[in-house]
């Protein structure tokens, strides 16, 4: 006999991720009741993940509950917030217990990881796809944003880029399919670097879509442009033999998934974000400038300009 709704909710969600003192009343109820740490701003996203658009009909059910989870806390790693709460909303064909038990896991080992309690949510029937909503806390007035980037900033990015991609399209070989697998399955939201950034960066995003579209973002939301030195790109080998065998930037510029930040830094700043920084098993690249001119130029070692590829994934383009 299967679950009903609410033996579902109870069975598998009532306890999920960490047990935090600010949760008056979690799952189980109408609404979940929170209590808001004084002289903080609350920080809100929200991510869908629809089966074969954001992952494979096959994908093992324990990766996708922890990446679920991870790309949403990405999102506040680029506001520099300190990850609090979290609802999910999942629709399912039906109800494979196995298929939820392997999703909790990796969505409470990531959530106990990070003190993210999950507090609420929805359980329906149809199509496989699943809604997280994310909360956070920052100090008032200190939030990373896109539209605060200046002439002058110098661009960074953590981590390394277009790893991701290569599991997407299934190159490099044996011997870097487990590692780029990885970067695809169990993305690490940055969210210690982007507390640690704060007070140094004037703009920040995390690169979900391609550093190409999401760097764009910055530069419309401030009004400036940039330029990129590509051999400046942060790539690990499998990466960097890519680009030589094929002269395709498209890896570290527009495949995506990579969920690392990038960040502008103004020049007077750079030793103490760099010093920051030193704490950063990821590492922090230097990769660019922020420039008054319109557009992204991506420049080769050479001086020449790269034309690049496309800007990265979007939705509903054509």
């Amino acid at each position: 006999m299967s679950l009903s709704e609410f033996e579902l909710i109870q069975h598998f969600f009532a306890n999920s991720g960490a047990q935090r003192a600010d949760v008056t009343l979690g799952v189980g109820d109408d609404c979940a009741i929170l209590a808001m740490p004084t002289g903080k701003e609350l920080v809100v996203s929200i991510d869908t993940l629809v089966e074969s658009v954001h992952f494979f009909k096959d994908t093992d059910p324990e990766r996708l509950g922890y990446k679920s989870l991870a790309v949403n806390l990405s999102d506040l790693a680029a506001m520099g917030a300190r990850p609090a709460w979290a609802t999910l909303a999942l629709t399912l064909p039906s109800v494979d217990e196995d298929w939820l038990a392997a999703f909790c896991r990796g969505f409470s080992q990531l959530a106990t990881a990070y003190g993210v309690q999950l507090i609420g949510g929805d359980t329906t029937k149809g199509p496989l796809n699943i809604s997280i909503q994310v909360h956070g806390f920052v100090d008032i007035g200190t939030a990373l944003r896109r539209d605060g980037a200046q002439l002058g900033d110098v661009i960074y990015v953590t981590g390394r880029l277009g790893d991701a991609g290569l599991a997407l399209q299934n190159v490099g070989g044996m011997d870097t399919s487990a590692a780029a697998q990885s970067r695809l399955d169990r993305p690490i939201p940055r969210l210690a670097e982007g507390q640690a950034l704060v007070g140094v960066a004037n703009a920040a995003i995390d690169i979900s879509d391609g550093l190409l579209s999401d760097l764009g973002h910055i530069c419309q939301a401030s009004g400036v442009g940039a330029t990129l030195y590509m051999d400046n790109l942060p790539c690990s080998q499998a990466v960097h033999d890519h680009i030589k065998v094929n002269d395709d930037w498209s890896l570290p510029l527009s495949a995506g998934d990579d969920y690392e930040l990038c960040v502008t830094i103004p020049p007077e700043k750079r030793a103490e974000a760099e010093q920051r920084a030193v704490n950063f098993e990821c590492g922090l690249t230097q990769i660019g400038r922020i420039e008054a001119a319109p557009g992204i130029r991506c420049l080769r070692a050479n001086g020449q300009q790269l034309q690049p590829p496309s800007s990265g994934y979007e939705h509903f383009s054509s």
